[in-house]
């Protein structure tokens, strides 16, 4: 599956978002929360780990929002991929798979948050709201 990417209008929003996500349905659900975000671009989705690690290579992006088992690859090997670069997106990891060695492992691979796809997804615009936050403060 070629990435899709998605560009917003003609303004610059703070934060360009690289949403890394194979299911369908998720996806769909994920980029009208958001276009709801004033502060937002969704970028690209991509639903495999290399093309993650590609876009990331030729787009700035500032968040990701990852899944840990993806169409091809996993979060994880996306994560460790960005740690032998120079590129530091903030990292939001969703997932199914709400283990505490999966925890522990994104944490120590530079994920800043962990959010639990049954239990945390209503969270998920709270993350993406205090991410924008942060980052305003800092610019």
């Amino acid at each position: 599956m070629q990435p899709t990417i998605l560009y917003a209008g003609t303004t610059t929003p703070s934060l360009r978002v690289l949403l890394v996500e194979d299911s369908q349905v998720l996806i769909e659900r994920l980029t009208e929360a958001i276009h709801d975000m004033a502060d937002l671009e969704l970028i690209c989705t991509v639903d495999t780990e290399a093309a993650a690690v590609a876009v990331v290579e030729r787009e700035p992006v500032d968040v990701i929002i990852l899944d840990l088992h993806l169409r091809q690859g996993t979060g994880f090997g996306v994560m460790r991929a960005l740690t032998a670069t120079q590129l530091k997106p903030r990292i939001v990891v969703l997932t199914n798979y709400d283990l505490p060695e999966y925890q522990s492992a994104a944490f120590a691979l530079g994920a800043t948050h962990f959010l639990d796809k049954a239990r945390d997804y209503s969270r998920l615009p709270e993350v993406l709201h205090e991410i924008c936050e942060t980052h305003h403060s800092k610019h």
